[in-house]
């Protein structure tokens, strides 16, 4: 473009054409500060230049990798390198979710073929993918070391009832607080933030509608295994690395926080 040559300019309505938004949504972020258009024409309407276009591109990606809106403003606020860093981090997760995705797409593929050749499927394959953290595994151990608490006997006299069903939606819920937690911290986010606290509550409210009555204190005690013992480690650091400690950090915040509110 020649000095003399005025910037092409775009309306809200050609702009949310072109990135495949709703106006609604431009005007949003022009609201929170994340977008706000260069100029304005003598009405008053808002006009985006090729910068503006280019910042919505990063918001896009961002929005698409699940950075929430506040942490995709300080990112593209952030020093190169810290926006890098986040990134790479994000795209490390979607990595591992990858992979995790792909192996139970091929479990699902070999059920299919078996169906459709009615054979029977290998059954040291059938569970290939679904390698998740199973309490049940450490259910002798864990009678052993609490068996005579009354929290083992709720937890026992709970799970008793529960079906295929159950345990779907337990798994589910537990997976879903902790993937949150992984984003929060590859998006930057600290452990006493209100964001991982207030995961860290819900991870806490899992425990008490399931398993057994979960009390701050206790919730804490229990964290400290996640860095202690390698089985829980391992679980969480499959979905990032840090993050057993992350979550440890905070629940303790979490309490603590709960604590000065009383």
């Amino acid at each position: 473009m020649s000095a003399m040559e005025a910037p092409q300019l775009h309306t809200v309505g050609q702009v949310a054409a072109l990135a495949r938004v709703t106006v609604r949504t431009l005007h949003h972020y022009d609201r929170i500060g994340l977008l706000v258009p260069s100029r304005r024409s003598e009405q008053g309407y808002r006009l985006y230049d090729y910068g503006d276009l280019e910042r919505l591109r990063q918001i896009r990606l961002l929005c698409d990798l699940r950075f929430s809106l506040d942490a995709v403003g300080q990112l593209l606020d952030a020093p190169a390198y810290d926006r890098r860093s986040a990134l790479v981090a994000q795209r490390e997760l979607l990595r591992e979710r990858q992979k995790k995705t792909d192996r139970i797409i091929h479990g699902v593929d070999r059920a299919l073929t078996a169906m459709e050749e009615e054979t029977e499927m290998d059954r040291t394959e059938m569970f290939d993918g679904l390698e998740e953290f199973d309490h049940e595994q450490y259910r002798d151990e864990a009678e052993q070391r609490w068996g005579d608490t009354d929290a083992y006997k709720e937890s026992m006299r709970r799970t008793r009832r529960y079906g295929k069903n159950d345990w779907a939606r337990i798994r589910e819920e537990g997976e879903t607080v902790v993937a949150r937690l992984a984003e929060v911290m590859a998006e930057g986010g600290q452990a006493a933030g209100r964001a991982a606290m207030d995961l860290a509550e819900e991870h806490r409210c899992h425990i008490d509608r399931w398993f057994y009555p979960c009390s701050h204190g206790m919730h804490r005690n229990l964290a400290e295994m996640y860095t202690e013992d390698p089985r829980f480690e391992e679980y969480f650091e499959k979905r990032g690395k840090g993050l057993a400690a992350f979550v440890q950090d905070a629940i303790r915040a979490n309490e603590a926080r709960w604590r000065s509110r009383q």
